[in-house]
């Protein structure tokens, strides 16, 4: 039976897996994340082998722009300092023996939700998760959507929602992840005065006037952001997952109502189904058929 290993690399911890061809997590390891990154990464993913030694391939999900034929981080911001310009991919393999993929988080878990999760059967699919960051992956024909020439493909979360807007980590000014990701909502909602987390803004929405029109405003951008999408991809489905989604059951029918005026067609919007192991789900699916 044919066994990987998929590696999700987050800004504060790194989980790992072992995943088998029917998308079963079989073990896993749990590790804080700490710099600098690739010996802490190369260490614990063969601490991780000499337990699980029958493992054919090890699949790399990061944050960040990726360049997948390399292997290597091309960009990564403040979340992973000193990730920029690492190679991961051909270190990795003459350490391990084993064969490496590296791939962008995002596109991983679109990855996992198009074959085992809410997309599953499906050719075309958008995967946005709303995280610290605003991260994308598309599923385009099957085949995952990704690289280009500065690993920028499918880095949803860098189009431009508001033309001279806040700055973004990327350097320029009114990026979507400056409006619709969790850390936006956390400054959405300290510009607005109020003391509460995100989870809690959703809740207080119920009754409270201010919180209604944060939501309400959140929820207008994301719809706006979606047909935007729609326009590029006319998907079978938009899914969305990340940190916020947790929420989901609070927004999802406002956005809906915000979706039913901007959408070009009718668009099935689900939430993700795998919330926190889907980037390392994805992360095996990049080795997985080999």
């Amino acid at each position: 039976m044919s066994k990987v290993i998929g590696v999700d690399i987050g800004g504060t911890k790194i989980r790992m897996g072992v995943i088998d061809a029917e998308g079963r997590i079989l073990a896993e390891r749990q590790v804080k994340t700490e710099f600098p990154l690739y010996p802490h990464l190369e260490r614990h993913v063969l601490l991780f082998l000499e337990e699980h030694p029958d493992v054919s391939a090890i699949g790399i999900g990061t944050h960040g722009f990726v360049d997948p034929q390399a292997g290597s981080i091309v960009f990564a911001g403040d979340m992973l300092p000193g990730w920029t310009g690492t190679e991961v991919k051909a270190p990795l393999e003459q350490a391990t023996g084993r064969y490496v993929e590296v791939e962008n988080d995002a596109n991983c878990a679109a990855l996992a939700e198009a074959k085992f999760g809410a997309a599953t059967g499906l050719g075309r699919v958008v995967c946005i998760t709303l995280g610290t960051g605003l991260g994308g992956g598309i599923i385009w024909d099957g085949k995952l959507l990704s690289g280009g020439p500065h690993g920028g493909a499918a880095e949803l979360g860098h189009m431009i929602l508001y033309p001279n807007g806040s700055r973004c980590a990327c350097g320029r000014l009114g990026c979507a992840e400056q409006y619709l990701s969790g850390t936006a909502l956390v400054r959405r909602i300290k510009e607005a005065g109020l003391s509460v987390t995100p989870p809690e803004l959703f809740e207080l929405a119920e009754t409270d006037a201010q919180a209604q029109k944060l939501v309400a405003d959140f929820t207008e951008d994301l719809a706006i952001y979606i047909s935007s999408l729609q326009a590029i991809f006319d998907m079978d489905m938009l899914i969305i997952g990340g940190g916020v989604s947790e929420s989901a059951s609070a927004w999802i029918d406002e956005l809906k109502r915000q979706l039913a005026k901007v959408l070009l067609n009718p668009l099935p919007v689900e939430v993700a189904q795998f919330e926190n192991d889907a980037g390392m789900l994805g992360a095996a699916l990049l080795v997985l058929d080999r």
